[in-house]
């Protein structure tokens, strides 16, 4: 039996060891080839009497990763030519068909008549893991790294090869659905306390103890598939059943405001599909799974938070002809929250840090906020005493510049004033070597501004991180006038090695992220304003598919910074380009009131040292009386927060500022968590049609103001029927770093 994908051994007792280890990737997917090849092995091995049992593992670190998703979106494209060519039936007809192959193929393998074996040997993510439940046991390394789980929904789906009928029937319903819900990843003891996994054993003995269970009379037969099974729950339609279902709904309701049709499709196959024998389930599976295939949220997701993040990720915006980076050292100047941050992460990849503030009490702080941040980790099992020590040794706190002068690269995260940050820069190029890159964590202030006070301009980057560090996934690297193309090569090389995701924009007011999300927050403000209630506001901003409201997410940022920029901005710009209620808004509760934000304990909310933080009804006093929340209509209002980010994003492209398209949908979910349903702030009009958007914006401009005013390039894309994937579609020949 000779394959491109698999190896098929089988040994003296009749054992078919099937190895799975594509030759062209470093880690296995499921590809077209691949579920071919894997249909044609269990068909192979089911109809030779030789072979007894099967084992299935994995020729690389890890088992699988799951699917390749560019194979999912290839299969949303063929359906959409195919219903123009051949109609909705027989387009419809296709896509059940290919996206329930492999959910066939699994069922093909578990009712074989022969014993398999999944033996996994590192992650199994998605269908991969879908493969090990199909298998009548399950054998799994001791590897502290091994990780198994069903994140389908992330991207907008749901495990569709069996995922939401198997897990139900070895887990209580609660448990499975949570697990579907959330999409989490599994350590091998937890999925084996779960009942998930069977077995786990040292690496080395892997094979061997998935060949004994086969031997010792392993039976091929699911407990779902012999008389008398009964649910761990038991019938749907019944006491327990009823006190899972009704609020799962109710649960699902308040965590996804139905923004997710996946979320809800997951719900739909548990309920339905435990009334059913296996075989009529899997079939109500796939038909949702195909259903939600075609969704245009799914699209949206699948485009933006695998495929692009994935190109991203890989170097896709990386300068060409520009030798990998050697990073060893990087100094971090500004110990605080954020340089702590930095200096965690950094130090965390292996790479050596030097701490540096202003005095060495300060700088001890930090590496003390790193310490604290190990130990987080520790308590909760993801990391060791042993990885602590070795952490700790990478970060040396110190007040000294002369400790930087052999670094590979400075990332300056000090006080957003630019007379601190002159200094920095100063004390920097005395010291730093010639060809070290000097990076600038600044949210707001243009680098192109901050490169002047340097003697090497060309070496001078924007690398902005998102709070809190350690947790936020985007950094946002700022090209400077004068910024060359070594610069940004080093800070996308950090940021991969790091392990974060980047966007490269233009220099600009606020550049990108800070720009857009401004505007939710503005947005937020306008709204208390005009009479709406402060928890309308915040619920409205979450039913709309922000993590946060804009008032909450205003003091985590700090209400004073907020009337710092604004300020500035008018300094700058003009008079023009303020609204009133907002300066008014802004200056009476940071000059007049003292409410800075969650950092004194008093922004729009109060923050009490025992219990939950409160909306502070002395709000009113400022804005009025709010008017009854019956008066708005709530999809206008969840519209406005959603326009008005997407048309500050069109107007990025425009300028120049977003020169990727995909960057701007990455960063505005990674940045800022933009409603991640609809891929993105460009997706968002994409998939709504820039028509449709723009009257959408005239309609709102009528009614709210200027500052929904569609701007030329979209009134242009309106008129030629245009798309921003289409009109400027990512170059896919961009050469990634090695």
């Amino acid at each position: 039996m000779a394959y491109k994908n698999f190896t098929v051994d089988v040994d003296g007792d009749g054992i078919a060891l099937v190895t799975w280890n594509m030759p062209d990737r470093s880690m296995n997917v499921f590809s077209a080839d691949v579920m071919t090849e894997l249909s044609k092995i269990v068909d192979e091995v089911s109809a030779d009497a030789k072979i007894k049992g099967v084992v299935v593992t994995s020729g690389k670190d890890t088992f699988s990763g799951g699917a390749d998703l560019t194979m999912l979106e290839t299969m949303g494209d063929t359906f959409k030519s195919m219903i123009k060519e051949k109609g909705e039936e027989a387009a419809n007809k296709m896509l059940l068909e290919q996206s329930s192959a492999m959910s066939r193929t699994y069922r093909k393998l578990e009712t074989s008549g022969k014993p398999w074996v999944a033996a996994v040997n590192g992650t199994a993510m998605g269908g991969a893991f879908e493969l090990a439940l199909a298998c009548h046991h399950r054998v799994v390394s001791d590897n502290p790294k091994l990780r198994l789980g069903l994140p389908e929904v992330k991207v907008g789906l749901f495990p569709g090869a069996g995922g939401t009928q198997r897990v139900p029937r070895i887990v209580p319903t609660q448990d499975a659905l949570q697990m579907l819900f959330r999409g989490e990843a599994l350590k091998a003891d937890k999925a084996k306390s779960m009942k998930l996994v069977d077995q786990i054993v040292p690496q080395d003995k892997l094979i061997e103890t998935a060949k004994a269970w086969i031997k010792a009379g392993g039976k091929p037969v699911q407990p779902w598939d012999v008389d008398g099974f009964k649910l761990p729950n038991g019938p749907v339609y019944s006491k327990t059943g009823m006190m899972t279902f009704p609020p799962a709904n109710a649960i699902l309701r308040r965590e996804t405001y139905d923004n997710y049709p996946a979320a809800k499709a997951i719900l739909q196959c548990v309920y339905d599909g435990l009334q059913l024998p296996m075989d009529l389930a899997l079939k109500v599976e796939s038909r949702w799974f195909a259903h939600i295939l075609k969704s245009k949220e799914a699209a949206a997701m699948i485009r933006s938070l695998f495929i692009s993040m994935q190109e991203l990720n890989k170097g896709a915006r990386r300068p060409e002809g520009v030798a990998p980076s050697n990073i060893k050292k990087v100094a971090i100047l500004g110990a605080g929250f954020m340089g702590a941050g930095v200096a965690y992460v950094t130090a965390d990849a292996g790479i050596e840090v030097v701490l540096v503030d202003r005095d060495q009490a300060s700088a001890d702080k930090g590496k003390a906020h790193v310490e604290s941040v190990i130990d987080g980790r520790i308590k909760k099992g993801r990391a060791t005493a042993a990885d602590k020590e070795k952490l700790l040794a990478r970060v040396k706190a110190t007040a000294n510049y002369d400790d930087i002068k052999d670094v590979d690269l400075v990332v300056e995260a000090v006080f957003e004033d630019r007379k601190v940050k002159a200094e920095v820069i100063a004390k920097v190029d005395a010291v730093i070597r010639a060809d070290a890159t000097f990076g600038s964590n600044t949210s707001t202030l243009p680098i192109t501004s901050l490169a002047e006070m340097s003697k090497h301009r060309k070496r001078f980057v924007g690398i902005h991180f998102f709070s809190p560090v350690e947790k936020m996934m985007l950094v946002e690297i700022i090209k400077g006038k004068e910024t060359g193309d070594k610069a940004v090569a080093v800070a996308l090389d950090y940021v991969r090695a790091i392990k974060k995701t980047p966007i490269v924009v233009e220099d600009s007011r606020g550049f990108y992220t800070s720009r857009v999300v401004g505007t939710y927050i503005r947005e937020g403000h306008m709204m208390l304003t005009e009479g709406v209630p402060a928890a309308m506001v915040e619920n409205v901003g979450r039913m709309a598919g922000m993590p946060v409201g804009p008032l909450s997410l205003n003091d985590e940022v700090a209400v004073d910074l907020a009337w710092k920029i604004l300020k500035a901005t008018k300094a700058d710009l003009g008079a023009a380009v303020i609204d009133e209620r907002q300066e008014a808004l802004l200056e009476e509760m940071v000059e007049k009131r003292g409410r800075y934000g969650r950092k004194n304990g008093k922004g729009f909310y109060d923050y009490p040292e025992k219990g939950p933080k409160k909306l502070w009804q002395g709000i009113y006093e400022i804005v009025g009386e709010p008017r009854p929340a019956e008066t708005y209509n709530v999809e206008e209002l969840k519209q406005r927060f959603l326009v008005i980010q997407a048309l500050e994003t069109a107007r990025c492209v425009e300028e120049g500022v977003i020169t990727d398209v995909r960057e701007g949908d990455v960063g505005s979910i990674l940045g800022f968590g933009f409603a991640p349903f609809t891929g993105g702030t460009l997706s968002y009009i994409d998939f709504m049609g820039v028509k449709n958007f723009v009257a959408l914006c005239e309609k709102l401009a009528g009614k709210q103001g200027p500052r929904f005013a569609p701007n030329t390039l979209l009134k242009e894309m309106a008129a030629k029927g245009e798309t921003f994937y289409g009109r400027f579609a990512p170059k896919k020949n961009e050469k990634a770093a090695a």
